[in-house]
């Protein structure tokens, strides 16, 4: 249920952001849903392997690079996604930080849930 609702909350954001940011394009009422689905098989699995051969740029520069990651497989998503596109870098970049964002604030919710729900009697 958890991913199911994660997945909504996804791509309301991805709707949100290509609404409200400009240099995004999408058309169709199914292209916020696919891009979700699509970003969250993106961060499960090239995600760690960027990031695992990136790893030396990140210690260097104490983690900053990780936007730069962020932001290439946001650029990622919307290469694949159909009609959904992006005039540049800059939009990307700002789309993946309020990603990075909002993912937070919903992982923030999901461990306040499973915390209250997971107090021994």
């Amino acid at each position: 249920m958890h991913l199911l609702i994660r997945l909504i909350l996804n791509a309301l954001a991805f709707w949100l952001i290509a609404k409200y940011v400009p240099g995004f394009h999408m058309a169709g009422m199914w292209t916020p849903l696919i891009a979700a689905v699509i970003f969250g098989i993106v961060n499960a699995i090239v995600r760690p392997i960027v990031l695992l051969l990136t790893l030396p740029i990140t210690i260097v520069t104490l983690g900053l690079f990780i936007i730069i990651v962020n932001a290439l497989m946001f650029w990622l998503v919307t290469w694949i996604t159909p009609n959904f596109k992006a005039d540049g870098f800059g939009p990307v970049l700002i789309g993946a930080i309020i990603m990075m964002v909002w993912s937070f604030i919903v992982n923030q919710i999901f461990k306040a849930e499973e915390g209250a729900t997971a107090r021994p009697a």
